[in-house]
């Protein structure tokens, strides 16, 4: 059972928002389990499930690695025979380097990584957002403080977002990784996440 946008715009744009909702009650769940269990608490169950929230009844396959082509904008993602390796190695990337990187550039890394990968068939962004302020707020060791917090804040201008997507993707494709476009823009809506800026 699934409502597409074309089907019925207004009550799928009605169910995408509810869903936030429902994602982000679940991510405060994982931030507060992953504040206590620490760097390892992340792994691909927690992945899928946020994801699952993200999409449903919007997504037949939310919650689980796609396993068909898909294309976004000039990015081809890897095939999908080959999504579940790139995602072990994300997930290893952040345990391995918990504690020699800062908050800010594993949640960059991880929020470029993601949708490069472009793990599922729907929801790709708003899983990444998640992950990514996770990865904040477990670092910082707590639930940081705000009345719009940094995916909202992303999701309401997403012109500089993207623009740090590519110049990332660029660095990746020239055979060199460079988060530093990311972390940049990233300090910035933290920054305004923690200053309370409408």
């Amino acid at each position: 059972m699934i409502v597409t946008e074309h089907q019925d715009s207004d009550f799928y744009q009605a169910l995408t928002e509810r869903n936030l909702l429902r994602q982000y009650d679940l991510l405060t769940n994982f931030i507060e389990i992953g504040i206590r269990q620490g760097p390892t608490a992340i792994d691909k169950y927690m992945l899928w499930s946020l994801n699952h929230a993200a999409v449903s009844g919007i997504c037949q396959f939310g919650g689980r690695f796609r396993e068909e082509p898909i294309y976004v904008g000039g990015h081809r993602p890897p095939h999908f025979s080959d999504v579940p390796e790139p995602m072990d190695r994300f997930i290893s990337f952040i345990h391995e380097n918990w504690h020699n990187q800062t908050a800010t550039q594993l949640a960059a890394y991880a929020l470029w990584r993601l949708n490069w990968i472009h793990p599922f068939i729907e929801g790709n962004g708003r899983t990444a957002r998640a992950v990514c302020y996770y990865l904040l707020c477990v670092h910082n060791g707590t639930l940081l403080p705000g009345n719009k917090i940094v995916p909202e804040r992303i999701r309401e201008n997403r012109q500089p977002y993207y623009d740090a997507l590519r110049q990332v993707d660029a660095s990746w494709e020239a055979g060199d990784l460079e988060p530093a476009p990311m972390e940049t823009y990233l300090a910035g809506v933290l920054a305004a996440q923690l200053r309370n800026d409408d």
